[in-house]
């Protein structure tokens, strides 16, 4: 909830930012505050005599400006209007009609028609001035409404300068003309920049291109302006609308089926199919009833009418749903799209209650605010796709780094794997044979001299061969024997081993771990491993060194932590650590650390290490629990 409440507010702020940087749109309504002489009050007569030019005489029924309109009644198709013109000064005047809900207009004064429009499509909001010459002040004009949609009806009467409400007709929905244009060119960049994306991006960038571009066309073909300009293309506008709210739905599908998946039991992708299928039924249904010149527009109109309430009850239904399900689930995605939905369902509302409440003489107004917020939660969304994507792509980046270097280091490993064993077992033999022939000379020798000679061999053989011994582990580390092994234990005999060592080097060794801590692995090879690294920390001494051996359980893996005040390394030291033939030590080969690390890593564990030079070197060990 907080987290929807935050994205409401940064909606609520870039709309605001928006209306701030609009000096066109407030420009546009000074305009309006042109002198003029609203009518407050005329007359209607309801009625079905569509073909009429003539006025009824009686039967007129008077509307007041602030008041409620009558209730027409049931199926009323026309409706005469009859304004009785007050005393003007102005020399040219003009009277505005600022909302005349019908397909046919007819204006009469004096008997002759002084402006007509005639509409063959659905789009029924008229706005108009009618020119009233200065000798026919204190007259009346009459106009004729036709409209086979229900809606019928007139409102918003002004008498005034002609050229002053003309100006001001036009530049009434000039904010509609400036959005929806702004949303077409956004949609336009968009598709050129699809070019420079990645892939796996196309896909929600191009639903996303097509829901901007259906939204700005609404915007525009919905907007009395164009009718006003150029009436002859009236159809081509409203055909227009139509086309471009056929898209909106498929195209918004698309998208959410880009971040939200198929859905259960694919009710995602059953939806966009739906939608997919409808627009391409109203889309032919209009291409035919166009051909025929409107012979079937009844029945596309009815067609096309039901498929898109069912598709919006529908996706409404749906996508409801699917938001509520990921929220649950914490996703940001559909918190920041319930966020803008919540906002154009809001708008949306606000225009059915004045709809309702105005008796349908009512022109939506509200609903283009929604979709500013509805479009820019969508732009965030992928937004955040693209930046998630792109850090997702430099962290795999690093990680393949990671994996090369690994990957090397591995066919670095196995092939002096197959080296060292097989020199190992080339080698070992004939080593065994001489020692054997070595102590029987020493034991046949007769002076002092020759045996000193003969051990010295036999030492550096022993030598030779515990090299070869490491080889052999480094080259099959697999471990034998697997047990349970108590950490507290087996340290307590590493400790009875080392820490003379340590005492002879002037140092200490101080073992902290806890007796519940068990890991699986075999004993020799564990003892092997750690006696390696706490050679190395002892080697590493200076004067009264200390070395802290301390053990750990953390979340299930046991942690074991061996800290020295030795000489330290570098982070160049430290990265070579591990590999063959390098030793910080002047008669080391670098065995010791390969064996070690290999032993770990059959034992599934992982070691890092720590080191500041001068100052000491901290080794951390983990393995999986038993």
């Amino acid at each position: 909830m907080k987290a929807i409440l935050k994205y409401t507010i940064y909606i609520l702020l870039s709309i605001a930012v928006m209306t701030s940087i609009s000096p066109t749109i407030t420009f546009a309504n000074t305009l309006e505050a042109a002198p003029k002489i609203p009518i407050t009050e005329w007359q209607i007569h309801p009625g079905n005599d569509e073909d009429s030019k003539t006025p009824p005489a009686d039967g007129w029924i008077t509307v007041k400006e602030n008041e409620k309109e009558p209730i027409l009644p049931k199926g009323t198709s026309s409706l005469w209007v009859k304004i009785e013109l007050p005393a003007i000064s102005y020399s040219h005047a003009g009277l505005l009609v600022n909302k005349a809900y019908a397909q046919n207009v007819i204006a009469y004064m004096d008997g002759k028609s002084v402006y007509e429009t005639r509409r063959n499509h659905s789009y029924d909001v008229n706005r108009f001035v009618i020119p009233i010459e200065h000798s026919s002040i204190d007259e009346t004009i009459y106009i004729h409404l036709v409209n086979h949609t229900g809606n019928i009806g007139i409102a918003a009467i002004t008498l005034g300068d002609y050229s002053k409400l003309y100006r001001t007709m036009l530049m009434g929905d000039v904010d509609n003309i400036i959005l929806g244009t702004a949303f077409i060119f956004i949609a336009a960049l968009m598709f050129i920049c699809m070019i420079f994306l990645k892939k796996i991006h196309v896909s929600g960038w191009k639903s996303l291109s097509l829901i901007i571009f259906s939204i700005g066309c609404m915007l525009i073909f919905y907007s009395p302006f164009l009718y006003m300009v150029n009436e002859n293309y009236g159809w081509l506008y409203a055909t227009g609308f139509d086309l471009s709210s056929n898209l909106f739905l498929p195209a918004l599908f698309f998208f959410l089926e880009t971040f939200f998946g198929r859905g259960k039991f694919g009710i995602i992708r059953i939806f966009k199919i739906y939608a997919l299928g409808s627009m391409i039924l109203s889309t032919i249904g209009l291409l035919l009833n166009i051909m025929t010149n409107n012979a079937f527009y009844s029945l596309y109109y009815s067609v096309a009418t039901v498929l898109f309430v069912l598709g919006v009850l529908g996706g409404c239904s749906i996508v409801i749903g699917v938001l509520v399900v990921h929220c649950f689930k914490k996703n940001r995605d559909a918190i920041i799209l319930s966020a803008g939905l919540s906002f154009f369902i809001l708008f949306a509302v606000a225009d059915i209650i004045q709809y309702y409440s105005l008796s349908k003489n009512y022109e939506f107004v509200y609903w283009k605010w929604g979709t500013v917020c509805f479009v820019f939660t969508l732009v965030v969304m992928l937004g955040r796709q693209i930046v998630i994507g792109f850090e997702k792509v430099v962290t795999y980046s690093r990680q393949l780094e990671i994996f090369n270097n690994e990957l090397q280091r591995s066919e670095k490993m196995d092939m002096i794997s197959q080296l060292a064993a097989s020199v190992a077992h080339e080698v070992r033999n004939p080593l065994q044979v001489t020692r054997g022939f070595l102590q029987l000379l020493e034991e046949k020798s007769g002076s002092n001299k020759e045996k000193n000679y003969m051990l010295l061999a036999i030492n550096e053989l022993d030598r030779a061969s515990e090299i070869i011994t490491d080889f052999l582990t480094f080259a099959k580390p697999q471990l034998e024997h697997v047990s349970v092994l108590n950490i507290a234990n087996e340290f307590k005999h590493i400790g009875t081993i080392l820490i003379p060592l340590a005492n002879m080097q002037g140092g200490q060794i101080r073992l902290n771990i806890p007796d519940n801590l068990q890991i699986n692995g075999n004993s020799s090879k564990f003892k092997q491993a750690f006696i390696n690294m706490i050679k190395n920390s002892i080697e590493a001494l200076k004067n009264e060194g200390r070395i802290d051996i301390t053990g750990y359980m953390e979340g299930n893996r046991v942690v074991i932590c061996i800290k020295d005040n030795g000489e330290g390394m570098t982070e160049a030291e430290i990265a070579k650590l591990g590999e063959p033939y390098y030793s910080n030590k002047s008669k080391g080969t670098g065995l010791g650390l390969m064996v070690t690390f290999s032993i770990i890593e059959v034992m599934q564990g992982d070691i890092v290490f720590n080191s500041i030079k001068g100052i000491g070197t901290e080794v951390t060990v983990t393995f999986p629990t038993a």
